[in-house]
């Protein structure tokens, strides 16, 4: 019996994720960012991460022609940053702070942690494809986490 997919969605709700702000560069060197939650490691040896696309979005057309994508762990006072790229069709990187990586993705300024990966792999699943990263350059900083949480921005109580 297939699972009714309000329900998927509610069990989904209530594990607790990180938010990352995915970048990448297109063919003409322009910029291109959103928030993407189901994002995770996929292994240590080599640094492997993965972020999954919806194929819905605009992202799903530029990424598998970009060599290299950035991920922007959101510090716990960057909500208004995630809503803006999850939100804004346009200028979601007008007025806002970033430096670059060396493969020439957006680094956030103030995200709690970069990384700097090369694509090596795409596979299909579901309404999504599955990014798989190389990781080529890291960074953090010390402080607490952005998190989603049922539906919603939470912060870390530690």
């Amino acid at each position: 019996m297939a699972i009714d997919p309000d329900e998927f969605r509610a069990v989904l709700g209530r594990f607790a994720s990180g938010v990352t702000i995915l970048t990448t560069r297109d063919d003409k060197e322009r910029d291109h960012g959103m928030t993407v939650s189901a994002f995770c490691s996929a292994s240590l040896v080599p640094p492997l991460v993965l972020a999954c696309i919806d194929r819905s979005t605009d992202m799903f057309r530029i990424l598998p022609k970009s060599s290299h994508f950035g991920i922007n762990i959101l510090a716990d006072g960057q909500e208004a940053l995630s809503r803006r790229f999850a939100e804004l069709p346009t200028g979601r990187f007008d007025g806002i702070g970033y430096t670059r990586a060396e493969s020439g993705v957006v680094l956030l300024d103030d995200a709690l942690a970069h990384l700097d990966c090369r694509r090596i792999d795409v596979h299909d699943a579901g309404d999504h494809v599955i990014f798989v990263g190389e990781v080529e350059w890291a960074s953090s900083r010390k402080g607490r986490p952005l998190l989603y949480y049922r539906g919603g921005y939470a912060q870390l109580e530690r």
